[in-house]
């Protein structure tokens, strides 16, 4: 399985005493090699959701978690690897590509003759993952043909990286049989190819990916551009691909390249029993990371907060948009913002229905709120 990350705040003596009575619950999510993004990433959103006992309340700059639950986030080789793992309970969630995901749900794609994972939901869409192909610039290797009869890192079995470098081959009129293929993780290709002991590497990720600007820092690279007829010929039969370009120093010395994405999002089976603390989640996540001001509420993920958010896996529109629940989150939506105190009525909606009664609520709130105001100065007093 690989190594494993705590979330943090767990100290040596946390669960002696009466915190060792808690109910405490262990929430695992299946990431990626510790080289690439999903690692990382899942740690942040290990962080963001756990709240272990003993740690300091929210408005107090403590973890804004579920009371009790402490989230790890598990190396693993990658989406497929982590589809399998949710598929055999050995992890509560995982991310994984657009594509890998619906195939796994679907049952077709990688996952032809196996069972439809149908049971599987994704909790949203996190970023755009780049597919980058790395070679050294010493290594006459301008564009995908020049790597025929190279050895190449296709990556590890299990991981998502393999899965596409695959299909970007067989659409640039190569396979594992035109090169010398190996299937390495990220930082043992890295390495390789910093000694000149390999020709490229696939890696797919959201950039700067460590293992690639490790090897940069290193010596010379270039990234493989993926354009022409063969990328437009994909991104019309491959309806989770999204044009995108790595733009110039993304990694040190690097040029801007036109390649192609797909979206990278956490997935989560549906158990037989009701889970209302799944959707909390999210809301932690966002709580941890909230919109800028003056920006739309619907940039970056949203996720709703009741479990109709919760999607099936279908074939988006484009990139695996359709994984991204969209809209406001439902708390924002169904609360108004009372005039004369700045607060929020989360009934607001009810009241406006029951016959305007919203006004005579907000002044009701006004004069509590003053009151509140004038106790306080008494007790400053």
């Amino acid at each position: 399985m690989g190594g494993v990350a705590l979330a943090p705040l767990l100290g040596g003596g946390l669960l002696s005493g009466p915190a060792a009575a808690q109910d405490l619950r262990y929430f695992r999510i299946g990431t990626g090699t510790t080289s690439g993004t999903y690692f990382p990433i899942g740690g942040l959103i290990a962080n963001a959701i756990s709240n272990p006992p003993g740690s300091r309340p929210c408005d107090k700059g403590g973890s804004c978690g579920i009371p009790g639950l402490i989230v790890v986030a598990q190396a693993s080789n990658g989406s497929v690897d982590n589809v399998e793992m949710l598929r055999a309970g050995t992890v509560e969630a995982g991310f994984a590509q657009a594509d890998v995901a619906y195939w796994a749900y679907s049952g077709t794609g990688s996952f032809t003759g196996k069972r439809p994972f149908t049971e599987l939901r994704s909790l949203g869409m996190l970023y755009a993952e780049a597919i980058q192909i790395v070679v050294r610039s010493d290594g006459f290797i301008d564009r995908m043909a020049d790597l025929k009869g190279r050895s190449i890192s296709l990556g590890e079995e299990g991981s998502g990286t393999l899965v596409e470098a695959r299909l970007i081959l067989d659409a640039y009129g190569l396979s594992e049989s035109t090169i010398t293929p190996l299937y390495l993780k990220p930082g043992t290709a890295a390495d390789r190819l910093a000694k000149g002991e390999l020709d490229g590497f696939f890696m797919v990720g959201g950039y700067p990916v460590a293992a690639v600007s490790d090897v940069a820092a290193r010596v010379p690279i270039r990234l493989v551009p993926l354009d022409g007829e063969p990328a437009d010929r994909l991104l019309r039969s491959q309806r989770f691909y999204i044009e995108q370009e790595i733009p110039a120093n993304a990694y040190p010395g690097s040029a801007t390249t036109p390649t192609l994405s797909l979206g990278g999002g956490a997935a989560d089976p549906r158990r037989p029993r009701s889970r209302p603390d799944l959707w909390r989640r999210p809301r932690a996540v966002a709580r941890e990371h909230p919109p800028r001001p003056g920006r739309r509420a619907s940039a970056g993920p949203q996720f709703r907060s009741r479990p109709r958010g919760r999607q099936r896996l279908g074939p988006p529109a484009s990139g695996g948009g359709a994984l991204l629940p969209r809209g406001r989150p439902a708390r924002q939506r169904r609360q108004r913002a009372c005039p004369s105190t700045g607060r929020r009525d989360r009934h607001a909606r009810r009241r406006r229905r029951q016959g305007g009664e919203w006004e005579s609520s907000c002044r009701k709130e006004h004069h509590r709120e003053k009151r509140r105001r004038q106790a306080a100065a008494l007790t400053a007093c």
